[in-house]
């Protein structure tokens, strides 16, 4: 019996070591730092604006795109409508391409405050964005850069509407309606709504990068990515 009670406090031992180590090995701390973790994140970012964000600046990056496609506000449908019933098709349609041709503008020179604001991820965030939904870092940025975003995009977009001549489609778009007979007349600040969907639309395609790197490990395409999002895979 003595010599039995030491075999079996060895197993006991053993058996509590080896259940030790593997929780352990499945904890998400691992031996990636916050720092890297904040890193990885910012890559992550950073690459949906080189791959998904970038096309939103080619032409029709907005308007072919119907993840992001700016469409007529609810208080223009009515324009649309109408312009359509007497004829002016081709008018309605040019009104809709020139909305998503400022917002492709805009984006084009908006980029590097993205580029900035992913700069903004701090350390102490970064773990729980990492274990977070599929877009929590995408909604990380957004909740931190909105407000300033626009006030950085919205006279962007009022350059654009004047490069791409929407100012003067769209004033000569509801001039029209408004001479037509029986209709009310709109005035709607469209450099307001254009400003607002096209930074919905950048978020939405920074988040189709995020989301393809949280679900797939074939996306993850450096070692620092590898390492951090394998943490989320753990958790």
């Amino acid at each position: 019996m003595r010599k039995l009670l030491p075999n079996i406090l060895c197993v006991f031992l053993l058996t509590s070591c080896a259940e030790l180590q593997q929780v352990i090995g499945q904890l998400p701390d691992g031996t990636v730092s916050n720092v890297e973790i904040a890193s990885g994140l910012r890559q992550a970012l950073d690459f949906g604006i080189d791959k998904q964000v970038s096309k939103l600046t080619q032409k029709d990056g907005f308007f072919k795109n119907e993840l992001v496609k700016i469409l007529l506000p609810e208080e223009l449908h009515k324009v649309d409508k109408a312009l359509r019933d007497v004829g002016l098709d081709n008018v309605a349609d040019e009104g809709l391409r020139v909305l998503n041709r400022a917002a492709e503008d805009a984006v084009k020179e908006a980029t590097p405050i993205f580029v900035d604001a992913v700069k903004g991820i701090t350390f102490m965030d970064a773990r729980n964005i990492l274990l977070g939904n599929e877009t929590a870092a995408t909604d990380y940025l957004q909740g931190r850069t909105s407000r300033a975003l626009y006030a950085k995009f919205n006279p962007i977009i009022q350059n654009s509407f004047q490069r791409v001549g929407a100012d003067r489609i769209w004033a000569d778009l509801i001039n029209k309606y408004n001479s037509l007979p029986f209709t009310n007349d709109v005035n709607p600040d469209l450099t307001d709504y254009v400003t607002h969907e096209a930074l919905k639309g950048v978020y939405t395609m920074i988040s189709v990068e995020e989301k393809e790197i949280r679900q797939k490990v074939s996306s993850r395409t450096t070692d620092l990515l590898r390492r951090v999002f394998a943490l989320q895979d753990r958790s």
